[in-house]
C-alpha cells in the first residue's frame, strides 16, 4: 500500500518531484508538527494513502511548512494544514484546513477511489474555531542585528540558564505586557534582519514596504513565550501581529488587511500619526 513520504528539505523536494512520471498525481501536504489540526490531517492522509497500492500513479508527500520555508513560499502557503494536488508540475487543486471528506474527495477526483479496506475508517473532520482576529508562525526577540528605524527590539529574552517554572497566571500577565510593549508588535521567528522562517520574512517585508514602525520579539529565544502565546492568543501559529494590544493575525490576515484597506496601519507608519513606543 502507499504511504506518506516526509520530504526533509528543498533539494529533496525538487529531486523527488522532478523524477515523477508526468502521469503521477502528487499530493503535497504542508504541516506544522505542533498544530492539532495537522495531527488530525496526518492521520487522515496516512489512512487515505493506505487505500491505494504502492505502484499506483499517486504519491503522498509531507512537508514541514516552517522548516522547508522555500517550498512553502513557492506554493504560497500561509496557513496549515494545506494540501496541493499536482500533476506534471501543474497545480490541479488545493485544500486548506482539516476536513477529511474534502481532502478525500479531491484525491479521488483525480486518482479514483482507493481499493483498500480502510477507506471507511477515515476520521471525521476536526472542528477548529478560528478567532475573529488571529495570526501565524513565530520566533525570538533577538539582539544579533540592530533594528532599523521602523523596527524596535522589545522585551529582552531570558538568560539561557534560566529554567524557573512560571505559573500560567504570571506568564499571561507577562504576555499581556509584551503584546503592548509597542503600539505595533510582531512576534516572529528570528529578527527583522535575520528571519528564521518564510512566513516571518514575508510579514517583515510587508511592514517595511508600508513603512510601519513596530517592535518585535524573537520567539525562538524564549520557548515559554512561544508556547504560552499560542494559548494566550488562542491561535497556534506564528508570526503574530498585535496592534494596541489586540491580535490582528498572521501573514495571510495582515496581507489581506493591506489589500482591502490602503490606510491599514497608516497611523503607525513613519509618516503617520502615532509614534512607536
Amino acid at each position: 500500500m502507499a504511504t506518506v513520504q516526509e520530504i526533509p528539505d528543498e533539494s529533496a523536494f525538487n529531486s523527488t518531484i522532478s523524477a515523477l512520471p508526468a502521469s503521477t498525481l502528487a499530493v503535497i501536504y504542508f504541516h506544522a508538527p505542533w498544530a492539532p489540526p495537522c495531527k488530525q490531517m496526518s492521520t487522515v492522509l496516512s489512512t487515505l494513502a493506505s487505500t491505494y497500492s504502492a505502484d499506483a500513479a499517486l504519491k503522498f508527500y509531507s512537508i514541514n511548512a516552517e522548516e522547508v520555508a522555500e517550498v512553502s513560499e513557492q506554493y504560497d502557503v500561509t496557513a496549515v494544514p494545506y494540501i496541493v494536488l499536482q500533476r506534471d508540475g501543474k497545480t490541479l487543486e488545493t485544500v486548506s484546513g482539516s476536513d477529511a471528506a474534502k481532502v478525500r474527495a479531491a484525491v479521488e477526483k483525480y486518482a479514483g477511489a482507493g481499493t483498500g479496506g480502510s477507506a471507511s475508517s477515515l476520521p471525521p473532520a476536526q472542528s477548529v474555531t478560528k478567532p475573529a482576529q488571529s495570526s501565524a508562525d513565530s520566533q525570538t526577540n533577538g539582539a544579533d542585528n540592530a533594528p532599523s528605524s521602523t523596527e524596535q527590539q522589545t522585551a529582552p529574552q531570558h538568560a539561557s540558564g534560566e529554567n524557573e517554572e512560571t505559573s500560567k497566571e504570571e506568564l499571561f500577565k507577562r504576555l499581556g505586557e509584551l503584546v503592548k510593549a509597542a503600539p505595533v508588535m510582531l512576534f516572529m521567528k528570528g529578527t527583522p534582519n535575520s528571519p528564521q522562517c518564510g512566513f516571518s520574512r514575508q510579514t517583515v517585508g510587508l511592514l517595511r514596504e508600508k513603512g510601519v514602525r513596530y517592535g518585535f520579539f524573537n520567539i525562538l529565544a524564549d520557548d515559554e513565550v512561544r508556547q504560552g502565546l499560542k494559548e494566550f492568543a488562542d491561535w497556534p501559529t506564528f508570526p503574530q501581529l498585535w496592534v494596541d494590544g489586540e491580535l490582528v493575525g498572521g501573514l495571510d490576515i495582515v496581507r489581506e488587511e493591506f489589500e482591502n484597506d490602503p490606510d491599514f496601519l497608516r497611523d503607525y507608519s513613519v509618516n503617520g500619526g502615532k509614534a512607536a513606543a
